[in-house]
């Protein structure tokens, strides 16, 4: 199982609060009483959201990769594609690991 370093949570923390503050009025949500209380994007959501940002992240590290190759980019910029690469990895690894514990509790309960 990967270990998540405070980096790396607080890294994923802050994309959650960028994905909460870039919904706008009307999006996503759900309502709640009379009062209809916009809560934010759904949990679908930031989880699809979540995955387009990782597949993103990736691709991006995966350019710099090739750009390494013919020159066009320096150590710096593949060192820190890499580390966010990797950071971007490991967050989703430790999400999946999460949602298969939460998966096996819930088949071990009792009906």
């Amino acid at each position: 199982m990967a270990t998540t370093t405070p980096l790396s949570a607080m890294q994923a923390y802050g994309k959650a609060l960028d994905n909460l503050s870039s919904i706008k009025p009307g999006e996503g949500g759900t309502t709640v009483g009379v009062d209809e209380a916009e809560t934010g994007p759904s949990f679908s959501e930031l989880v699809k959201e979540a995955g387009r940002e990782a597949v993103a992240e990736g691709q991006s590290s995966e350019k710099v990769s090739l750009e390494s190759l013919t020159g066009d980019s320096g150590l710096a910029e593949i060192v820190t594609a890499v580390s966010s690469a990797e950071a971007t990895l490991e967050t989703v690894v430790s999400v999946r690991d999460r949602v298969i514990q939460a998966y096996q509790d819930i088949i071990k309960m009792p009906i």
